[in-house]
């Protein structure tokens, strides 16, 4: 029996108790008690019966360098992160909301270029802007814009540049971030035996180092 089923049962076996106090018992504090079992146990039953879900961290997007042939392939990445490991949707939104945390990230690919974008993913407090309206009063936001290339977040350059290639393609705007500018994964020796041959060739270049060092003195 799941841990589940035990407290249903639990909660059920309270309802009961409480409807056999109002049934049997005509003390007025035991009847009052028996009431509030009953009470108590519909609400536990009925907790209970909502559907849990597992409260889990985003998943880390693996970036194939590979596969990303054309910008569109980088907004499409940037969509991604945007909605799931970035946590971009959390504050801002995109359109107007008045629930928002940050400002509006609407057509905010056509307003700020590629490298402000950028200054402001990584270095937020450089240059603050309240708002990104072109008139009336700037409003204030509840939330501080975080680095997002550090801890918690801590997004890739590949990463960021994913993120703002989709808030220019959601602006109606070119995308400027090409493929080029992604950084290549660093890639070691994928043979243990090759990497333990190169480890022992460079032993043994130090070590004739060494040897014509002292052959010189």
């Amino acid at each position: 029996m799941s841990e589940l089923a035990q407290l249903q049962l639990v909660a059920l076996g309270i309802v009961i108790f409480g409807i056999l106090i109002l049934l049997f018992i005509r003390s007025n504090f035991f009847r009052v008690t028996g009431f509030v079992s009953i009470v108590l146990g519909l609400f536990s039953l009925m907790s209970l019966a909502v559907p849990q879900m597992a409260s889990l961290p985003p998943a880390d997007e693996t970036i194939d360098i590979a596969s990303i042939k054309t910008p569109a392939d980088i907004a499409a990445l940037g969509q991604t992160i945007f909605f799931s490991k970035g946590q971009c949707a959390l504050c801002h939104s995109i359109g107007p909301s008045e629930s928002a945390r940050c400002p509006d990230l609407k057509g905010i690919g056509a307003k700020l270029t590629k490298e402000f974008l950028y200054e402001s993913l990584t270095d937020p407090q450089a240059f603050i802007y309240q708002d990104y309206r072109h008139g009336g009063v700037p409003k204030e936001y509840p939330a501080t814009m975080p680095r997002i290339d550090k801890d918690p977040i801590g997004l890739s350059k590949n990463e960021i540049l994913a993120v703002i290639a989709f808030l220019q393609q959601m602006s109606g705007e070119p995308i400027s971030v090409s493929v080029s500018e992604l950084e290549m994964p660093e890639q070691g020796p994928s043979d243990p035996v090759k990497a333990a041959q190169a480890v022992s060739v460079a032993r043994v270049q130090g070590q004739e180092k060494r040897g014509n060092l002292w052959n010189v003195r």
